[in-house]
This record gives C-alpha cells, sequence and structure tokens, in this order.
C-alpha cells in the first residue's frame, strides 16, 4: 500500500464523519447542547514483575456535549531507571450513535517505539450488553498496514467502595511492520484483574495482577531482539477522574 492509499483513507473517514453528522437529529441535539469537560486518569500505575519495575500510565481528556465531542487519549510505559518504551496519542472525534455507543474518528501517533508511526482510527467506544465497557477501533498506518484493537473491562462491585475490575485486550495485526517489531495475525494479549478501594467517587487506589503475552510473529520478532514475549506482574496504582 502507498502513501496515496492511506491519504485516500483518511479522506473516507472525514466522509464518513460528515455523514454520521448529517444523520443525527438536530432537534435534539438543540436540547441539551452544554459543553461539559473530563479528564479521567484511568491508570497511573507500578507493574513488578522478577524485580523489575514498569510505569504505566492511561488518560483519557473528554470535551463534549451529550452528543458530539472530542476524546484526547494518552497511553505509556516506561522501566524504572530507564527511556520509554511505548507512548502512543489518540486525537478523536465522537459521535453518539445509539444509546450506549459513541462512533469514533481521527488520528493516532506512535512516538514510541522508533521510528514512529501515523495511523488512522475508526472504532466504537461506549457500553455492551452487561455493562462491559468496550473500545474496539481499527487503525490504518502511514505505511499502509493495518490493525485492530479491542479492549473490554467490567466494575463488579463487593462493597459500595470496594470494587474488582477485570480486563482484556487483544490485538491483531493483518500484516507485518517489521520495523517497530509487529507482525502479523493476532500478535499481543493481555489479561488483568485488579481491585480499588474509593475513598472518594473521584479517587480510587488499586491493586492487581496483570499477565500479557506476545504472539505469533510478533514474538519472534522479540526474541530476535533478546526481548521477552511473556509477563506475569503485581500491579499498584491510583485512578482519578476531575
Amino acid at each position: 500500500m502507498s502513501r496515496s492509499i492511506y491519504t485516500r483513507a483518511q479522506q473516507g473517514l472525514f466522509l464518513a464523519i460528515l455523514s454520521l453528522t448529517a444523520s443525527m437529529p438536530v432537534a435534539a441535539e438543540m436540547q441539551d447542547d452544554a459543553v461539559r469537560t473530563k479528564f479521567v486518569l484511568d491508570r497511573l500505575e507500578n507493574r513488578r514483575d522478577d524485580g523489575e519495575d514498569l510505569r504505566v500510565w492511561e488518560a483519557q481528556l473528554n470535551i463534549r456535549t451529550d452528543y458530539q465531542g472530542m476524546a484526547l487519549k494518552i497511553d505509556g510505559e516506561r522501566p524504572e531507571g530507564g527511556p520509554t518504551e511505548s507512548a502512543e496519542y489518540q486525537l478523536l472525534y465522537q459521535r453518539l450513535v445509539s444509546e450506549f455507543f459513541d462512533a469514533q474518528f481521527g488520528i493516532r501517533y506512535d512516538d514510541r517505539p522508533e521510528p514512529s508511526r501515523t495511523y488512522a482510527v475508526a472504532g466504537l467506544q461506549g457500553l455492551a450488553p452487561y455493562w462491559f465497557e468496550v473500545d474496539a477501533n481499527l487503525y490504518l498506518s502511514d505505511e499502509g498496514d493495518a490493525s485492530a484493537s479491542l479492549e473490554a473491562e467490567y466494575d463488579l462491585l463487593l462493597t459500595q467502595r470496594l470494587v474488582l475490575q477485570p480486563a482484556a485486550e487483544f490485538n491483531v495485526a493483518f500484516s507485518d511492520d517489521e520495523e517497530i517489531g509487529v507482525g502479523s495475525g493476532l500478535r499481543t494479549a493481555e489479561l488483568g484483574l485488579r481491585l480499588r478501594y474509593e475513598l472518594h467517587r473521584k479517587f480510587a487506589p488499586y491493586v492487581g495482577v496483570n499477565w500479557e503475552k506476545k504472539l505469533g510473529d510478533t514474538a519472534d520478532f522479540a526474541r530476535d531482539e533478546g526481548e521477552d514475549t511473556e509477563s506475569t506482574a503485581w500491579v499498584l496504582g491510583v485512578t482519578a477522574w476531575f
């Protein structure tokens, strides 16, 4: 695939955004067009595996009305005493397409690992049946490589303040991008279990365990570089929103 194909894909995303905008009821939007801002620190945690510490952060800034808005998502990882290993930024337009789901379109930029990559993004975020929080996306890179991701998590209330949260994430690549260690097929799987205590409805420390594994060609690329392909880590962190 060439960069011209990537440009056409971007144009297609913009046309899709315009189509969604035109299809939503204008009268409904006029009932409540107040703009709200919300910052969510989903995870700020330390993961310890065999005596090695890894700092992990996930955050999201939303500026929106009831029906549409913009989201800035930031994810990253850095080992203690070392450089940042992964850094991902997404700027997305989100629009309500059902009672529980937003469609989202935009741009993703991965600063790490090097070389950097830019992606067009299209996906859905919201609540699936049985109140699972879901974030599913398709990506097309500036090198013409397509991929997809699926994240899901669920809050199980044990008491008014104690919440158990299982979470899962899967990443699939539809072609190799060996420069950044990505092989085609199911490339990574991650499962986590976190127990948080809500000191305040906007702030909660948590403990847990997190397992992740590189698979297929992605695992082979990692082995060639002398990297581990599997990790099970104890987790200590906080979550908050403002």
